[in-house]
């Protein structure tokens, strides 16, 4: 009778709300770790090489780990929230850390998005929540014999080589020439292998769901390849993200990244479980609307970035390392050069 009683009053609490909360408290973290983490990167380029060079020096920074640490707990928030709740609940949510993150980074990093900035962040918003929205529902694995069986098909194996393929182009010839001007070589690295993680992410979760409910899934191979490719995805990801956030504006890396991954993990998916199969026309229409709302944002975030202002002629900016005792990190002394000789 009693536990008749607890399953009765575990049923009756609204899973949704769970999912709904673990999903903004997640953003909240996510958010916060793309400041901590890009203040960690800046003063660890102040004292050795930086990490949109190669340079590891931030991993004996506190600030960068404190991020890190923020953003493993954001990722576990995440994770859970799609157990009480639908991913067309949980995804969209995502988009809150974008808000988050370039509130705070107005205020603590002070970095500033022009006009056209804010319409392209919007963009990207709307256009990643209308995918979302109307992506293909997926089919839920019971075991990780299912998802191999799903991974080895012909058409995700395709996927797989084409996004491997990509990657080594972005990081063997695109990297070296373009990757600190162009924002989209390394968070493309980032959101490629991201969309390989999630699917490894899913069998890893069906793993231990079903051994905590007594059916073993350890002694199964596949679920020490999944643990290694995911393993291997995430440090892959972290190592270009940081890079990301050392080179660029952390106000528009946490737009792109987010629409990016979004986007390429949708197609994984759909590719993956071919739940695409039983769309409707309006559906297909809805995403491939959002696919160009999501393309035109970071279309106008990538540009507004290239056009922000130089300096003025005449002008002469220092940078001047501050007294450390004193708490002050970085002095900005403008002398301006006068029209009279």
């Amino acid at each position: 009778m009693m536990v008749k009683q607890l399953i009765g009053r575990e049923m009756g609490v609204p899973e949704n709300s769970r999912g709904l909360i673990l999903a903004v408290a997640s953003s909240a973290f996510i958010g916060a770790s793309f400041i901590l983490k890009k203040k960690g990167l800046k003063r660890a380029g102040a004292n050795g090489t930086r990490a949109g060079v190669g340079g590891y020096t931030y991993l004996l920074e506190p600030l960068w780990w404190a991020g890190m640490v923020t953003m493993i707990v954001g990722e576990i928030a995440n994770f859970v929230a799609y157990v009480y709740a639908p991913a067309v609940l949980v995804t969209p949510l995502g988009a809150l850390s974008i808000i988050i993150s370039a509130v705070l980074a107005h205020f603590m990093l002070k970095e500033r998005l022009q006009k056209m900035g804010v319409v392209g962040c919007v963009s990207c918003v709307v256009g990643s929540v209308v995918i979302v929205i109307h992506a293909p529902q997926e089919h839920t694995p019971s075991s990780v014999q299912e998802i191999w069986t799903l991974a080895t098909q012909p058409a995700f194996l395709i996927y797989v080589v084409a996004t491997l393929s990509i990657v080594l182009a972005l990081i063997l010839y695109f990297e070296p020439r373009c990757g600190q001007t162009n924002i989209l070589v390394y968070l493309g690295i980032c959101s490629l292998m991201g969309s390989i993680t999630v699917v490894s992410i899913k069998a890893i979760g069906i793993a231990i769901k079903l051994t905590l409910g007594g059916i073993n899934q350890i002694a199964y191979p596949q679920t020490w390849f999944f643990l290694s490719v995911a393993v291997i995805c995430v440090i892959t990801q972290l190592n270009y993200l940081n890079r990301a956030l050392d080179t660029f504006n952390a106000a528009i890396v946490s737009p792109v990244y987010y629409v990016m991954f979004t986007t390429l993990t949708i197609i994984a998916s759909a590719i993956m479980f071919k739940d695409w199969s039983g769309q409707d026309v309006s559906s297909i229409a809805s995403e491939l609307c959002g696919f160009i709302t999501v393309l035109s944002g970071t279309i106008i975030l990538h540009a507004t970035r290239e056009q922000e202002p130089a300096p003025p002629l005449g002008t002469v900016t220092w940078y001047v390392s501050g007294d450390s005792l004193k708490g002050i990190e970085e002095h900005l002394i403008t002398v301006q050069s006068s029209d009279e000789q």
